[in-house]
């Protein structure tokens, strides 16, 4: 590209690189979405730097350090012989090891953990915290196991990934089928491989090295995005309706969180469709969801039941009025269609706290109404701010106390909040969210490789 390119070039050199993406990525339909979402809000800013496009800076970003595949075997309670198959993906390390979650899941593909790890490097990025870009797990689906079945499993599975990580190389976390129990398994099946107690995970029990307020921290974070947005504007989340979509730890913490603030939040969901309660999911009802989820297994109908509310088989909580909407179940949630009718009906501002779970056309329409968008790489990144956190206590062997990580999580998110503005304020006072998270993150990750030469 010339010194200073015109629009027509930056799109362009865009189109050429997406088409190379795609070639190189066959059927990778997440990976290309979430690479064409960064890379649309990096050209323009990078259009008259030569310097990020003669070193290839966003090509080498695209394309990750290393894709680890591995069969995983494992016996069964009846003694059946169980195949899976199992993935690390180190996408980028240039400001510190990679860190990204482990999800076990009968969805988990390539495609899928290449796009979690792309999008991790730039949410590590903008946390300001040493962490590259990663992502891991497996088709292996924990529902429905016993504990000994999980147990195997997740011992079998770390017997080939402890070769691929550590404390100063790659730092695995949880995330969708991976909590407190499976990283118990996880690490002291690492442990007795490898003979050593180092933080080479994070969400951790705190009896053996984990962090105080790690599983409130995405959706604690979420809602602190959503806060700080809305204080640009000289406004609050008091008074404010919210939907929430999800019934996991993101979900119910930041109902939590919303209801600690003064909003109203009145859906919940899971795969099985939503409940719409007009009157509010308060404390009392949120900790019965938690119990129903947690320890029962049960599902979001029966809250409908239990409190006689609507219960919306199939569908999507997006059709309701609200001021405030906050995806926090998976990827794709809201379709373009329904971005379009939640602006239709009102709301003004989303925060993600799932990782994209809004398509591109429903991203282009919520930009295009210019409403407050906060994108999962800077809304979601609280969880792994604290995940940070904890690798900072296990390297000092120290705990910090719940008052010092709520503290350190909220001027963590208000250092996303304000890196996002920076980056992102348009000419008419308009923020737009998604490039400034995009550019911000890129920035820092993309001079850091600049300065290591071709590596």
């Amino acid at each position: 590209m010339s010194k200073i390119a015109t629009p027509e070039k930056t799109q362009e050199y865009l189109e050429r690189f997406y088409a190379g993406v795609q070639r190189r990525n066959p059927g990778e339909q997440e990976f290309h979405q979430a690479v064409y979402e960064v890379a649309h809000s990096i050209f323009p800013y990078i259009s008259d730097k030569p310097h990020y496009h003669e070193k290839q800076i966003l090509e080498r970003m695209a394309e990750p350090d290393r894709v680890v595949i591995f069969r995983v075997v494992w016996e069964d309670d009846e003694g059946n012989i169980r195949v899976n198959r199992g993935y690390r993906v180190q996408n980028n390390n240039a400001i510190g090891p990679y860190k990204g979650g482990l999800r076990f899941h009968p969805n988990v593909t390539l495609s899928v953990l290449k796009f979690l790890a792309f999008e991790q490097t730039f949410k590590n990025s903008l946390t300001g915290l040493p962490m590259g870009g990663g992502k891991g797990g497996s088709d292996f689906n924990p529902k429905g196991k016993s504990d000994s079945e999980v147990m195997r499993f997740c011992q079998a599975f770390m017997n080939e990934l402890y070769h691929h990580i550590g404390p100063d190389i790659d730092v695995p976390a949880g995330d969708i089928g991976v909590g407190a129990r499976e990283i118990g398994y996880l690490f002291g099946q690492y442990k007795r491989l490898t003979n050593q107690f180092v933080g080479v995970l994070t969400g951790k029990g705190l009896e053996f090295g984990g962090s105080l307020i790690r599983t409130e921290a995405t959706g604690y974070g979420t809602v602190y995005m959503m806060e700080n947005m809305l204080a640009v504007k000289n406004d609050t989340i008091d008074g404010k309706t919210c939907v929430v979509s999800g019934s996991g730890n993101v979900a119910t913490y930041a109902v939590e969180k919303i209801n600690q603030l003064g909003g109203k939040v009145v859906t919940l969901s899971d795969s099985s469709g939503y409940v719409f309660d007009p009157d509010g999911i308060d404390a009392e009802k949120l900790a019965w969801i938690v119990d129903l989820k947690t320890v029962k297994r049960g599902r979001i109908s029966e809250y409908a039941d239990e409190f006689n509310v609507e219960f919306h088989q199939g569908k999507r909580p997006w059709e309701v009025e609200c001021d405030l909407a906050f995806p926090c179940a998976t990827q794709n949630e809201v379709s373009g269609d329904e971005a379009k009718l939640l602006i239709k009906n009102g709301c003004r501002g989303v925060s993600e706290g799932a990782n994209m779970p809004t398509e591109q056309v429903g991203v282009d329409a919520f930009l295009e109404a210019k409403i407050m968008f906060a994108p999962s790489k800077a809304a979601n990144a609280g969880g792994v701010a604290v995940s940070g956190l904890e690798m900072s206590q296990n390297s000092a062997r120290i705990s910090w106390s719940e008052g010092d990580l709520q503290t350190l999580l909220k001027k963590t998110m208000l250092g996303i909040h304000d890196q996002c503005v920076e980056y992102g304020q348009e000419p008419d006072g308009y923020v737009n969210y998604l490039k400034g998270a995009n550019v911000a993150g890129f920035v820092k990750v993309a001079d850091a490789m600049l300065a290591y030469g071709v590596v």
